[in-house]
């Protein structure tokens, strides 16, 4: 099964963290591991969906030699984009018709007929952009803050000079889950890609900020749903 991603263009890069493309080759189905993130993915033969992000990780078959691409937004900047909340997609996969009527289904129309449905996402993308506000400030400064080592919620709260409930109302609100949820899925991504990187799983850990190897393998069973050797080769 080939994989691609795609830097995002400039005009999109508050909004995008990547666009990607997968052709199924007959091999196991996909994992998706949580990652805060909301994405438009358009399925040759199926048509185009929003996917919420996700609290547990779930499978995704792909046939072989069917085409699927998609939009990965960044942590808390999609609903703004989407003219949704996070919290009405939470672990769920909607047709973009369901979601926007005739502007869902003319989008599903667009990305089908075009040559390059990647650019066809982009396109539509970009068009959103034109006509909304810019990602909420305070939600992307905690997603970086809640993004490292050895981070406490309180402590990100006090940083941007907000209580932990206002922090976590407008977090819920553009991710889809709170902050603590969140510092969790941001770790177990950072602590995974070291891992693929070729990293000792014990070192990783420790570097990742969990408290040792064990705390790691919990959380990966936890959110990724298999021990981390099993995420690493799906």
């Amino acid at each position: 099964m080939s994989y691609r991603e795609h830097a995002p263009p400039s005009e999109l890069a508050p909004w995008l963290a990547c666009t990607w493309e997968r052709r199924g080759a007959g091999a196991a189905p996909v994992r998706v591991v949580p990652d805060g993130c909301v994405d438009l993915v358009w399925t040759e033969g199926v048509g185009t969906h929003v996917v919420g992000a996700n609290t547990r990780a779930f499978l995704v078959p792909v046939a072989t030699g069917r085409r699927v691409v998609g939009a990965r937004l960044r942590p808390g900047a999609g609903p703004g984009l989407l003219q949704l909340t996070g919290e009405a997609v939470r672990d769920v996969r909607v047709p973009a018709a369901e979601l926007w009527g005739d502007d869902g289904a003319r989008l599903e129309a667009a990305v089908d007929e075009h040559p390059d449905p990647v650019a066809a996402l982009r396109s539509a993308l970009a068009d959103r952009a034109a006509r909304v506000r810019p990602p909420d400030p305070l939600v992307r400064e905690a997603v970086v803050r809640l993004a490292g080592a050895d981070v406490r919620v309180a402590m990100v709260a006090a940083e941007l000079g907000v209580s932990e409930r206002h922090l976590r109302r407008r977090v819920s609100r553009a991710v889809g889950y709170g902050p603590k949820l969140l510092a969790r899925v941001l770790r177990l991504q950072r602590a995974l890609g070291a891992a693929r990187g070729g990293g000792d799983l014990g070192r990783v850990a420790l570097d990742a900020g969990y408290a040792d190897q064990a705390h790691f393998a919990h959380d990966c069973r936890a959110l990724a749903g298999a021990p981390a050797s099993v995420v690493l080769r799906t």
